[in-house]
Formats: structure tokens, C-alpha cells, sequence
């Protein structure tokens, strides 16, 4: 942390599960910022975010990507995460990844 940042107050880690197939799962609570610049909550303790673009309820997963034939995938629409294979190419190491 540089000095600019040592007015932040302390942020708790959060948990991120990528599930095979399915959303994205995030410690909650959240806060999700859309492309549009509007913001959706959750007070959850958990929260499914959609990655296949099929929600009915974006940016939350409503497990409509179990009807996908491709077992959950398919190419990304507006605002959703493609699946996760892993870091692209040219993403450094995990441990130059990290962020404070």
C-alpha cells in the first residue's frame, strides 16, 4: 500500500470460486458495478454470479446455463465473463497477480 492509499480503510479478503460450468461464486456481501454504470447488492453470504450471459437477472445466475448444451458455456454477450480456462498468455504469475 503507497501513502495515497493509507486513508482506505482495511478491506476484508473475499472469497472467488470458479465454478466449471457455472457462475462465478463470491463471498458476499457484494456490491456489482454494471456496465451501464448501475450498481446491484447482495447481502448474502454467498452470491452466483452469471458468466454464461444467459440471466434472466443480471448479473446474478439463475442456473440457466444448465439448458446450454455445451454444459454451461457459450461465447460471451454484453457484460458477461467468459468461462475460465486460466490466466491468458500474457497474465503474469499468479504472485505478481496479487492485488492489495
Amino acid at each position: 500500500m503507497d501513502d495515497a492509499d493509507a486513508t482506505e480503510p482495511a478491506r476484508a479478503v473475499r472469497r472467488v470460486l470458479m465454478e466449471p460450468g457455472g457462475p462465478i461464486l463470491v463471498e458476499g456481501p457484494v456490491e456489482v458495478t454494471l456496465p451501464d454504470g448501475g450498481i446491484r447488492r447482495s447481502g448474502r453470504f454467498m452470491v452466483a454470479v452469471c458468466r454464461c450471459g444467459m440471466s434472466a437477472d443480471p448479473p446474478w445466475c439463475d442456473t440457466s446455463h444448465r439448458n446450454l448444451p455445451s454444459g454451461g458455456h457459450r461465447a460471451p454477450g454484453p457484460g458477461s465473463a467468459p468461462p475460465c480456462s486460466g490466466p491468458p498468455p500474457e497474465a503474469p504469475a499468479a504472485e505478481e497477480r496479487d492485488i492489495p
